[in-house]
């Protein structure tokens, strides 16, 4: 169940082709202030890591809590992934090509949290890793850490 003020946000933010710090404080004030609350908001929000080119990492910073607050404290049970949680969270930051640097950051991050995780999310945090490790690290996403 995506909210409308969600939807207009991620098409503004892909007709633009960026997602600003301002964008960012705007989603966490108007838009999801509250927090995620269902699976297709994460998805809609993690689809914007492959849409838009330019995003701020605030943003990154931003969705990274977000989907760890939503899996890991929000889904039952609390502080638990499990197996159905890891392979739709999986699915979404894997979207079929495979984890972007943001989604290997999100899936450590909610494996790191979470006090016990299905093998499916750990596997692809691993292999988020090994990916990583491979590839040069975008200096934006560093600079913000």
């Amino acid at each position: 169940m995506i909210n409308h003020s969600l939807q207009l946000f991620c098409n503004r933010t892909v007709a633009a082709g960026r997602i600003t710090v301002a964008d960012t404080q705007a989603l966490m004030r108007d838009v999801l202030s509250d927090g995620l609350t269902h699976r297709d908001e994460a998805d809609m929000l993690i689809a914007l890591d492959r849409a838009v080119p330019q995003i701020d990492p605030a943003f990154r910073l931003y969705l990274t809590a977000a989907i760890v607050d939503f899996t890991v404290w929000g889904e039952r049970p609390t502080g638990t992934i499990d197996s159905d949680t890891a392979r739709w969270l999986a699915a979404s930051l894997r979207n079929g090509t495979g984890p972007t640097f943001l989604a290997g950051q999100i899936a450590q991050a909610v494996v790191r949290e979470a006090q016990s995780c299905d093998e499916a999310l750990i596997a692809f945090a691993l292999e988020a890793n090994r990916r990583r490790a491979a590839e040069p690290t975008p200096v934006e996403f560093l600079a913000a850490a």
